[in-house]
């Protein structure tokens, strides 16, 4: 990138995270004839949807949606992309905003690269594997997923052979591209851009804290991330609902709500997807094997979105989903692995349990640990919850003029609305430009 030659600040914007919100904030402002550069931190484009099997309340493909839009923005004339990267320092005012871009090391060149996969066959370093919650494993040298965009390798410094005791080089061999260069060093781009939108998304609630639920005592009880992981078909069981403990396919599953959410002693606010998460998660589960039982264990219901209360009707009429007014108590495990879900029944007040063979954990929606520091670096301000703070009367602008948000990072929305603020976003983008 020739950061002397964008365009102009007054012509061109940034836009911060490439997930779904920032993606079609993106694609909007340089359909509009503006110049976007668009940052990721990421090795690829494409944010959690990525890791979503399917969306609600349409059962559509999450990676058929997502990906068309991936490629629009990798084609666009007006987008030039900035994967492996992070923003580390803003300057100026709207209109007139200078920002260093601080570009990590893939140690392979992009231009180069073709995507082959015959380095990440010969590598000899394996690790867990992010993009599928640590459910399998990746090799030092990977591509982020199937479908990443760019289709670039990227080596794992932390795990690399040959970046920590300098031996092996298998990869070095193997490439007749050429492209792996151990020699990249960090790179810090200056970009003049005249406005910007923060999409930076979110992270989920660690269940570990809650010792009540038993997550890492028991295979078996595991995030609803990595359920959407295992009912993938790209996924480490190939779509198949099989319990980790042993493998075998699990017959009955408990969704349980609000985990972490709607409690005093951690995030208080109700985290507004995950009783039509789980709905459509239950759904996928007949859907693979029409012979499961699923079971949702909720306080109160929220589907305020077109469409959801009739997906919920069917849920319960097509697939036989039951729901459950409840408070679990705790989670306990048989002699079997099985996770035994204690709760109260809050309809009849009489305590009650049921064994699963799989138990999914709603949990939380949460800011990702570094919006706070991001929010240092550009001069806006976050609220109480830790979330981009916006005003109620422009609830795409932050503090700072010129800066807009969209997306989870200023609140948990669910994938229409991320959409919908991200072209408000834009939109507000664009008039500060003009």
């Amino acid at each position: 990138v020739d950061p002397g030659d964008n365009g102009g600040s007054g012509s061109t914007a940034l836009v911060i995270g490439a997930g779904i919100a920032g993606i079609q904030a993106a694609l909007d402002l340089a359909d509009m004839g503006i110049q976007v550069h668009l940052v990721e931190r990421l090795p690829s484009i494409g944010g959690r949807m990525a890791q979503l099997d399917k969306t609600f309340p349409t059962n559509d493909c999450s990676t058929c949606i997502l990906s068309p839009k991936m490629n629009d923005c990798s084609r666009h004339p007006n987008i030039t992309l900035h994967t492996y990267a992070e923003v580390v320092a803003l300057e100026g005012e709207p209109g007139s905003f200078s920002v260093q871009v601080l570009k990590h090391p893939r140690y392979v060149d992009e231009v180069k690269c073709t995507g082959c996969g015959e380095c990440v066959a010969k590598c000899p370093a394996k690790v867990p594997d992010a993009f599928d919650v640590d459910l399998r494993e990746r090799r030092a040298i990977y591509l982020y997923f199937p479908q990443a965009i760019p289709q670039v390798m990227t080596i794992d410094p932390d795990h690399c052979i040959y970046l920590l005791r300098e031996k092996c080089g298998a990869c070095v061999k193997v490439c007749e591209a050429d492209a792996i260069d151990f020699e990249q060093k960090e790179q810090t781009v200056t970009l003049d851009v005249g406005a910007v939108v923060v999409a930076t998304g979110y992270d989920f609630f660690d269940p570990r804290g809650l010792t009540q639920f038993g997550y890492e005592g028991c295979p078996n009880i595991i995030t609803a991330l990595e359920y959407e992981r295992l009912i993938s078909a790209s996924g480490p069981t190939g779509g198949h609902l099989l319990r980790p403990s042993d493998e075998q396919p699990a017959k009955r599953v408990g969704f349980i709500q609000c985990v972490g959410s709607r409690d005093v002693r951690h995030q208080i606010f109700c985290s507004s997807v995950c009783c039509m998460h789980s709905s459509k998660q239950a759904v996928l589960a007949a859907e693979h094997d029409s012979d499961v039982e699923s079971y949702v264990f909720y306080t109160d219901f929220r589907a305020s979105g077109k469409g959801f209360r009739e997906y919920v009707s069917r849920a319960e009429r097509e697939y036989g989903v039951t729901y459950v007014r409840s408070r679990v108590a705790k989670i306990t495990v048989d002699e079997t692995h099985k996770p035994v879900i204690h709760y109260e029944n809050t309809d009849t007040s009489r305590p009650a349990q049921m064994t699963v063979d799989l138990a999914v954990l709603a949990t939380s929606l949460m800011p990702r640990p570094g919006t706070a520091e991001l929010a240092q670096r550009l001069g806006f301000e976050v609220d109480s919850y830790g979330f981009i703070k916006t005003d109620p009367l422009a609830p795409v602008d932050t503090t700072r003029p010129g800066i807009f948000t969209a997306g989870c990072c200023k609140g948990p929305f669910d994938i229409p609305d991320s959409v919908v603020q991200a072209s408000a976003a834009a939109a507000r983008a664009a008039r500060v430009l003009a």
